[in-house]
């Protein structure tokens, strides 16, 4: 059993307990294999005690110096005693140049002390002792990100001025480039606010009309990379134009919102409404326009349509894409049996055939097809030979080749293509 001796406001600060009359320094540091916390004790002195009770700053530099031998130990290690012990005399008792010197050699958790209020400026040149005159019991996690971003972007050389940080602030992007960015006018100081609403608008008008189409090849939440990029690179350049002060970061975190909105709008829109705003009418007009259709995959899953049913044949086509495309299921096809004719979606290799039935099978032969290829341009072509097929068959493809019924040929055409 062990006794608590002392403890302070902060439950994560080490605390000290007494084990069979020994004290001992307890902390909780890093996670189990089933991610549950570990928790770490070594022997410590009386007088090493005294000062934990009396000195907050000397408390804290202890933890932070004992947290990286924790990191070591891993999931199921045990703490290096040895090394721990070690560091009580120089950190607790030394005099404070003393302390300064040792954490020039050994690991430290920075973040730590400067969320406890540690001086950046004194951390940064040394005086680790004297960065820890202002410490405080509570701790500021947010204080410490901010530094670590900072100081992320400075290992880049990166420097914000007061715009790009609001902008970033903005976007929830500061402490954190990867998160998805969002409106957040409250996080930006007022008199920067009017600024940034500027640098947005020009995103916007930059960007008006233009949109993420839907991929329905990796899913069906999954959007357009190539639609993205334009976006991207659209509104970046407009942006870095009008605005030729701001930083790099800013100008990417104001594209990635516009580019994130925009592809969420997509994601929360019907299928049938993103085909026609991608401009594909479907099932409407041609001679040959379709009653009944067949879907199938790589998988040998088939869906039926009829014209007779709610929803398109184009939405229900791409929505059976979306539900069955995998990396092992990268092939799609869809027929008229009643016209005998069909297409067939090759994803793995950006290419469609579309094929032809010439002579029905009697039974004493079989039937005889006619197969052309022709490559695709990411996912706007196969939208395009999909509604013009749904259109008007086979026959409303013509313009959309050339078509090449010799394989070879079309192989070399699709390594022409793939090497340039």
């Amino acid at each position: 059993m062990s006794e608590t001796v002392f403890r302070r406001m902060s439950g994560w600060i080490p605390s000290v307990v007494r084990e069979a009359g020994e004290p001992k320094l307890m902390l909780g540091a890093g996670a189990d294999a089933n991610h549950e916390p570990r928790t770490f004790t070594f022997p410590i002195g009386e007088a090493h005690l005294a000062v934990i009770r009396e000195d907050l700053a000397r408390h804290l530099l202890l933890w932070s110096a004992v947290l990286p031998l924790c990191d070591a130990a891993g999931t199921r290690g045990l703490l290096d005693e040895n090394a721990a012990t070690a560091l009580l005399d120089p950190i607790l008792l030394a005099a404070p140049a003393d302390v300064d010197a040792l954490f020039q050699r050994v690991p430290w958790d920075r973040s730590r002390l400067i969320a406890h209020g540690a001086d950046t400026g004194l951390l940064e040149r040394g005086q680790v002792y004297e960065a820890m005159r202002a410490a405080t019991e509570t701790s500021d996690e947010k204080r410490a990100q901010e530094y670590r971003a900072n100081r992320r972007r400075a290992l880049r050389g990166t420097v914000l001025g007061p715009l790009d940080t609001a902008i970033l602030r903005y976007t929830g992007q500061y402490l954190h480039g990867a998160t998805v960015p969002r409106r957040m006018p409250d996080a930006v100081d007022h008199s920067l606010l009017p600024a940034v609403m500027r640098v947005i608008a020009t995103a916007e008008q930059a960007c008006a009309g233009m949109r993420i189409g839907r991929d329905p090849r990796r899913g069906n939440r999954a959007t357009d990379r190539r639609d993205w990029h334009r976006l991207e690179t659209t509104v970046q350049a407009a942006v870095r134009g009008a605005h030729p002060e701001l930083a790099d970061d800013a100008v990417r975190t104001v594209s990635f919102l516009m580019c994130s909105e925009a592809a969420d709008r997509s994601r929360n829109t019907p299928m049938e409404d993103d085909e026609e705003a991608a401009g594909h009418r479907a099932d409407v007009g041609g001679s040959a326009r379709k009653t009944a259709l067949s879907f199938t995959d790589d998988k040998g899953v088939e869906k039926k349509w009829r014209q007779d049913g709610p929803r398109s044949a184009v939405a229900e086509f791409w929505d059976f894409v979306g539900d069955r495309s995998a990396a092992d299921n990268e092939v799609f096809t869809i027929e008229d049996e009643k016209r005998g004719e069909g297409i067939q979606l090759h994803f793995y290799a950006d290419s469609v055939a579309r094929i032809t039935t010439l002579r029905e099978g009697d039974g004493r032969s079989e039937p005889e097809y006619r197969v052309e290829y022709t490559l695709v341009d990411g996912i706007s072509g196969y939208r395009t030979l999909v509604n013009s097929f749904v259109r008007g068959g086979c026959a409303a493809l013509e313009p959309h080749g050339p078509w090449m019924s010799d394989v070879t040929e079309f192989e070399r055409a699709r390594r022409r293509r793939d090497t340039r």
